[in-house]
């Protein structure tokens, strides 16, 4: 087959595939049980903790211009305001999150932004169901973006102790991968995600206890240095 020929092919191709995606996403129309939105709810809290715009962004747009039915209120995130906003947002955190130092600067901000985020959006997965199931899943999304951050945000400060700068680039990369791979499971096989988030957490949990012992080590000496001091003598008293 010619280049031109393939070239020509590829509207159709690409229209097809997003037509045979539409279903695998619909959750509002078909019968969705409790099982496969709490997976839903699972995966937006932890893609919340790492890409949180690219997240709110991917999620709007595949509402807005695929024809997905978003499941409870997450269709407020086709708005064409909010996929402007989040793009823009994804785009600065993009490059923000490849500079040194910059990119422990925007986690530290944004452990107030990415954890009651992901609460919040894994709750409105269940917006048409009771307050009570809301709130569990709230507290799902919220513990899941917390520890994704926790883990990325620590380790990428202890990458920053590395005077050169291709690590730091490098571990961006490999989470703008993760995230990728996390959303296309989550959207198109979601027992393969639950089976990969399970091992993530446990990775994050060693990763974080880890990153604990580090920063233990590096805050001894100081520990070491205050407890050397001479004790101070009271103003007028003579040695």
């Amino acid at each position: 087959m010619s280049t031109a020929t393939a070239m020509s092919l590829l509207p159709a191709e690409l229209a097809a595939a997003l037509d045979g995606l539409a279903p695998l996403l619909d959750w509002h129309d078909l019968p969705v049980d409790i099982a496969s939105l709490t997976a839903l709810a699972a995966g937006i809290g932890w893609a919340s903790g790492l890409r949180l715009y690219a997240l709110v962004f991917a999620l709007g747009a595949v509402g807005r211009w695929v024809g997905v039915t978003l499941p409870g209120s997450l269709d407020v995130l086709t708005h064409p305001l909010i996929l402007a906003i989040s793009g823009l947002l994804l785009v600065t955190e993009f490059l923000a999150d490849k500079l040194p130092w910059m990119d422990s600067l925007w986690d530290a901000i944004h452990t107030f932004v990415r954890i009651p985020a992901g609460a919040a959006l894994a709750a409105a997965a269940f917006g048409d169901h009771s307050a009570g199931a809301q709130l569990l899943a709230a507290l799902l999304g919220g513990s899941l973006a917390a520890g994704t951050h926790f883990a990325k945000a620590g380790t990428r400060a202890a990458i920053n102790t590395s005077p050169e700068p291709a690590s730091n680039l490098l571990a961006s990369f490999g989470e703008d991968v993760l995230f990728a791979g996390g959303l296309w499971a989550l959207f198109t096989q979601p027992l393969l995600f639950v089976g990969g988030l399970l091992l993530f957490l446990v990775v994050a949990g060693l990763l974080i206890a880890a990153l604990w012992r580090f920063l233990g080590r590096l805050l001894r000496p100081r520990r070491a240095r205050l407890e050397n001091l001479p004790p101070t003598l009271p103003a007028g008293t003579r040695q």
